[in-house]
């Protein structure tokens, strides 16, 4: 089976959070990410999966199919912000993947880890993180593929790579 898994600057970052990239002005549009959904959809029949904001959840949606998941990555560590309330989850909206109900061990649809503290790349997920991508899929190493569209800090790579893959 063919997977994608996609991590772009989220909309209205692009400029901002990530000026070294010549091309990441283009995610502060919506088309964009529109963009990103309809080749995602596609693209990668067997399943996706996609990283954004909460804020950007009533948009995006309706853009994804009906048969799509919302999952949550909530932070058990996460930077503090001067807000009422703090930025703790990010979902990941999922499809697809490897449908196998005796499937072990069990999936949730949400995650609790902290977030990575790699410097360098801006929003790097932690390793607890990909490898959830990866269950949430029903990846396997051995007959699997897995295309990591926005590579950023090289971490999903690392995690296939020690399941046998790479990306």
């Amino acid at each position: 089976m063919r997977f994608a898994y996609a991590d772009p600057p989220y909309f209205g970052n692009g400029k901002r959070r990530y000026s070294e990239h010549p091309e990441a002005q283009i995610w502060d549009t919506k088309d964009a990410h529109f963009q990103l959904i309809k080749r995602l959809t596609n693209e990668y029949l067997d399943g996706w999966v996609l990283s954004c904001n909460p804020s950007d959840l009533r948009w995006l949606l309706p853009a994804c199919p009906e048969d799509c998941r919302v999952g949550a990555w909530v932070k058990t560590f996460h930077q503090i912000r001067r807000t009422t309330t703090q930025f703790a989850w990010e979902p990941v909206i999922f499809r697809g993947g490897r449908q196998d109900p005796q499937r072990k061990p069990m999936v949730r649809d949400w995650l609790s880890c902290a977030t990575t503290r790699k410097k360098g790349t801006v929003g790097a997920k932690p390793d607890q993180f990909n490898e959830w991508v990866l269950l949430l899929l029903g990846f396997d190493a051995s007959q699997d593929v897995l295309d990591d569209l926005f590579p950023g800090s090289g971490g999903m790579t690392q995690v296939l790579t020690s399941q046998g893959e790479s990306a």
